[in-house]
């Protein structure tokens, strides 16, 4: 069976490429998404565990589905 990599880690690494797409800092990121500039930083190294919530605004600050969001995870 092949190894992946922890969901966490996968997710944060797709938010970070997006954030990245969009030209966004994390602190600017953070900011349009309501959520704290560490909370982010630990969301793109795995370290939390997001509620639905939290997901949805990151979608909404990025402009992009869930789906899309999810896509490759």
């Amino acid at each position: 069976m092949e190894h992946r990599q922890d969901i966490l880690v996968r997710f944060g690494a797709r938010v970070r490429e997006l954030r990245l797409s969009k030209g966004y800092s994390q602190e600017s990121f953070a900011a349009k998404c309501g959520l704290d500039r560490t909370y982010i930083g630990g969301i793109e190294r795995g370290e939390r565990n997001l509620a639905l919530r939290n997901i949805e605004n990151i979608a909404k600050a990025l402009d992009i589905s869930l789906s899309e969001l999810m896509r490759g995870l």
